[in-house]
């Protein structure tokens, strides 16, 4: 499974923090919601944090579904 990329984030004056992806943002976090992620994203891998609090997060599970006869074609 491929790393997550392409993630940055800007932590603003009122205390929000806006994730963007590729330039688009992706979410935006206030209150204490900001404060956990700031607090998590210093203290491991930045870019798989973002992931996980955007819901950009692959579970892996991704090329079983594609595989299955359902999805082919």
């Amino acid at each position: 499974m491929p790393r997550p990329h392409g993630f940055t984030y800007e932590q603003r004056a009122d205390g929000s923090v806006v994730i963007t992806h590729q330039g688009r943002s992706a979410s935006t976090l206030r209150g204490g919601r900001a404060e956990k992620f700031l607090a998590e994203v210093g203290s491991g891998d930045e870019q798989l944090v973002m992931a996980r609090w955007t819901g950009a997060y692959k579970f892996g599970n991704e090329r079983t579904a594609k595989n299955h006869p359902r999805n082919r074609r």
